[in-house]
Formats: C-alpha cells, sequence, structure tokens
C-alpha cells in the first residue's frame, strides 16, 4: 500500500467574518471580537506513545469523526490517513480506520479513551478494500476520505471523498468522486453502493454532493443530510462556504434509491421541501472545509472549519430548514496552530456544551499529526 502525499494545512487566523444565509436572503456578519474557546488547548487522543489509540494500533491520524452505535450503546470514531506509530511514523495503515469506545463521558471530566479497533476487533486497519494511489476501477485515487458516519436499522454507513489529488490547481476541488459505504456487521467487513456521485476528474467539478454530514433522524422521521463541494484539500478556492440541504426516508437510504430524496429548494418564489428542482445553497461564505452537523437536545448545532479564518466556527438552527444563526469562531489557530476538521460528538452534553474532533497537522510530516478533545464548547 503506497502513502499518499498531501500539502500543507492553512493555519493563519485572519480577522473578518462575512456569510450570507441565502435560505434567509440575510446578510450577517460575526462580531468583531469572537468567542472563543479562551484557554483550552485540547486534549490529545493519538500521537503519544502508549495512548490508547496506539494501543490499538494507530499512532497517529486525524478527523476521528464521531458517532454512536445504537446496536450496543458504545461509540466509533472513524480516522482518517493514519499510520501505526506516532508522527507519521511506522506503517501506513490507510483512510478510513476505525477506533471504538465503551461509554462516553459528556462532562469531558473523563477524555475519551479507545478500547477496541475495527475492522477485526483487534489491530486498527484500513475498513475498505481499496488500493491507494491506483485506479480501482473509476480513476485515479489517492485515498479515500470519510466525511461522516451514522448507524440505523443496523447498518453503518460512512460517506466518503475519493481525492484524485491533494494539490488541485485554482478553481477545482480536486476530487474523483463521492461515495456511501456501507456494514452490516457493525464495521467489520464494508460494501459499497454501486452510484457514486462524480467529482472534478470525473467531469463534475464542485459538485455539491462532495463532502456529506448527516444531520440524524429527526422525530419527524426523516434522515437530513447536508453536503457541500469537497475542500478536504483546504485548497479549493472555489469552494465559497456553499452548503445544501435534502432528506430522505431510512428506509430509502438504506436501499441505495438515493433518487427518492427531496430537496431543500426555492421554487416559485418560495423555499419548500420538493423533487421538482435540485437542493439550493442555503449557506454561503468563506471557503471551509470539514464540516459537521448534528441535533443535540432538540438544537441542530453546526461545526466547521473556516479556511480564510483559520478557526473552528460554529452555529444553530432549531430546525434543518430554519435560519441559522450567526457563526462564531470558537477555536482558532491562535490557540491551535495548523488545526482543521472540528466534528461534533453525537453524544455531546447540550447545544451549550458541546464535544468537538479537532484535527492538527503541521503539513509536512512529523507532529502533530493528531485528533484534540474539546469540551464544553457553545454552539
Amino acid at each position: 500500500m503506497s502513502i499518499p502525499s498531501r500539502p500543507t494545512r492553512r493555519s493563519l487566523f485572519k480577522a473578518g467574518l462575512g456569510l450570507t444565509l441565502a435560505g434567509a436572503g440575510l446578510s450577517v456578519a460575526a462580531p468583531a471580537v469572537p468567542a472563543m474557546a479562551a484557554g483550552q488547548s485540547g486534549t490529545p487522543l493519538c500521537d503519544q506513545p502508549g495512548d490508547s489509540a496506539s494501543q490499538q494500533g494507530l499512532g497517529s491520524g486525524d478527523l476521528a469523526i464521531p458517532y454512536y452505535r445504537e446496536h450496543d450503546g458504545s461509540w466509533g470514531y472513524v480516522f482518517g490517513d493514519a499510520w501505526t506509530g506516532t508522527q507519521q511514523s511506522g506503517r501506513y495503515l490507510g483512510s478510513p480506520v476505525m477506533l471504538n469506545q465503551a461509554s462516553f463521558d459528556a462532562s469531558g471530566a473523563t477524555p475519551i479513551s479507545f478500547t477496541w479497533a475495527m475492522p477485526t476487533g483487534g489491530q486498527a486497519g484500513q475498513l475498505f478494500d481499496y488500493g491507494h494511489n491506483t485506479d480501482n476501477g473509476y480513476g485515479h485515487e489517492v485515498s479515500r476520505i470519510p466525511n461522516d458516519c451514522i448507524e440505523f436499522g443496523g447498518r453503518t454507513y460512512i460517506q466518503y471523498t475519493s481525492v484524485a489529488t491533494w494539490e488541485p490547481p485554482a478553481g477545482y476541488d480536486g476530487s474523483l468522486m463521492s461515495g456511501v459505504a456501507y456494514s452490516d456487521d457493525h464495521g467489520v467487513t464494508w460494501h459499497d453502493y454501486d452510484y457514486h456521485w462524480a467529482g472534478d476528474v470525473q467531469g463534475a467539478n464542485q459538485s455539491l454532493y462532495g463532502m456529506w454530514s448527516f444531520a440524524g433522524i429527526d422525530p419527524d422521521g426523516w434522515l437530513y443530510i447536508f453536503s457541500k463541494r469537497w475542500n478536504g484539500t483546504h485548497r479549493n478556492t472555489a469552494d465559497g462556504g456553499a452548503i445544501q440541504l435534502f432528506r430522505i426516508q431510512p428506509s430509502d437510504f438504506r436501499d441505495g434509491n438515493f433518487g427518492a430524496q427531496q430537496n431543500w429548494a426555492y421554487l416559485d418564489g418560495s423555499w419548500q421541501w420538493t423533487t421538482a428542482a435540485p437542493p439550493s445553497v442555503i449557506l454561503t461564505g468563506h471557503n471551509t472545509g470539514e464540516f459537521s452537523v448534528k441535533r443535540i437536545g432538540g438544537t441542530y448545532c453546526m461545526s466547521y472549519f473556516d479556511v480564510d479564518m483559520g478557526a473552528i466556527c460554529t452555529r444553530t438552527a432549531p430546525r434543518p430548514d430554519a435560519g441559522w444563526s450567526i457563526p462564531i469562531p470558537r477555536i482558532t489557530a491562535l490557540t491551535v496552530p495548523n488545526l482543521y476538521g472540528g466534528y461534533i460528538h453525537p453524544g455531546s452534553a447540550s447545544a451549550n456544551s458541546l464535544t468537538l474532533m479537532v484535527s492538527q497537522w503541521n503539513g509536512t510530516g512529523g507532529s502533530p499529526y493528531r485528533v484534540l478533545q474539546f469540551d464544553g464548547i457553545n454552539a
């Protein structure tokens, strides 16, 4: 398995933030003095000799996207490119990689500690069966990077982006395609749905189906999904922060009947759920990287990496299709240099006390290449 090369992450914190809420028809600006996670440095979850991740075979990695394993009440954490040793040393494990935890302390008093690994339940290994830096039947792939994971009805799903290049030219997103993989044995073996969403190299540059976040199954019975252009490279100069929203019945999603989705769209002079038009852009702003939307205690919370600012921002809404609050920078490169990610833990205590999984990498190899746990973040 060859190791994919990756470019430097942007780390500078830039002043100013202006975002447009397309769905509400409003332009808003953040406060001049952002409310940041002052004094917090985060708890490292890997990249330290002898830590719980290394005991499961993962020395260093990023993302650690958290999800609830409803079949047994445990928690899963899905990493991107990972290595057996600290500081990106040792054997390259691949991507995605999963570690698990029996129970989670939402108070933050006891940091996350990993207690077993997938796919075997022993040492960590790549979940999907594919090769890196080769053509697996779809075109040249560098790596498949997870964007979110969810389990319901006994099946686990990971939405991922297949990366064609980590250094796309200006105006291009560098993706090959995006897809959804599923597991019916809780993460041991994985299968790909036949349908894939074409990316840059396949002729659909800037597809808004590049990166997904599963907001979860709402009490109304629909699975709500937010999606945006691929910008896991943080080098997509045309990303523009655009986010769209669609929903689908869980049974249709399980069957791979993705054409059954309903779209949140501005049609005939009003916003509505429809199958007669594609989703409309609901949010725009700075270029954004990884993002996460979760329903926490009845409030929809969003977290995302603002590439231009070098900051993890949060915002809230009472419903997926309602207006979103003004974005607030919570964790910045002033506190955590070379940060990105910012995934919301679905087991967070409340919308006023989120746990966020924040990645840190210096972009040149070595240390740090890790995930930090931040608790008590106000969305």
